[in-house]
């Protein structure tokens, strides 16, 4: 097995993007799925021990999975001779590919500068109220912006993941793309990344209309796959 050439760089980048992706994605999953409504039914005694020993090791794994995830990917890119290849992202591969990328850098941003360093302040906090001292005002807010965030992580995945493995079934399709149709994927894509962003970004209280996707993890998942479904219909009619 040459490991020490392109392809072996390619392979192994392959690999490192799998063990990382199962790490970061696996996490979210369990955030959302497991452990925001479990905690809902814990006593005020039990969550707060929780948030101070379990939280921050679960947020470790998470981020720098996000990170590894991110870099992983580009390596293969890299290891691909795509990073610059403009001419591969007007073919069908290079969009759905492009489609993953986008919707994952936004996830790992959403990681890094809004549910970390929103969870460190819900950490603060639960250290604070464990020896006594008085809560952090700005915990519930910051504890609202992270759960927001990823919640509409839990949303983009969906789409991101179905794009990132349907690209190399698109490998057959090496035609490029009609510039208008593009464009018109390009902004429908974006607009509804901006829509769902854009509400994260704004943390509207719970019970708020446009937080139905984001107080109730079923509705996020329903969510998610109506998003897919809208970018596999403009997929299909466009290319």
């Amino acid at each position: 097995m040459e490991i020490f050439t392109q392809t072996g760089g390619e392979m192994l980048s392959r690999w490192g993007h799998y063990l990382a992706g199962v790490t970061w994605i696996g996490l979210l999953y369990y955030f959302n799925f497991v452990q925001t409504p479990a905690f809902a039914g814990f006593e005020a005694g039990p969550r707060t021990e929780s948030v101070r020993k379990l939280v921050p090791r679960a947020l470790w794994w998470f981020r720098w999975g996000a990170l590894l995830t991110l870099l992983t990917g580009l390596s293969i890119l890299a290891f691909q001779e795509r990073l610059t290849d403009m001419d591969y992202y007007k073919t069908p591969m290079g969009i759905s590919i492009s489609t993953g990328v986008l919707l994952a850098v936004i996830m790992f941003l959403n990681v890094w500068l809004i549910i970390w360093p929103s969870q460190k302040t819900f950490i603060a906090n639960a250290e604070a109220t464990a020896t006594g001292g008085e809560a952090l005002p700005n915990a519930a807010t910051a504890a609202r912006k992270a759960a927001c965030a990823s919640r509409t992580n839990t949303l983009f995945s969906i789409p991101m993941l179905f794009f990132m493995g349907a690209t190399s079934h698109f490998a057959p399709r090496f035609e490029a793309v009609a510039g208008g149709d593009r464009a018109i994927y390009w902004v429908a894509l974006i607009v509804l990344i901006v829509l769902f962003e854009g509400i994260a970004l704004t943390a509207p209280a719970a019970g708020k209309g446009q937080a139905f996707f984001i107080d109730d993890h079923r509705n996020t998942i329903i969510t998610g796959f109506v998003l897919w479904a809208i970018l596999l219909v403009l997929w299909e009619v466009l290319f």
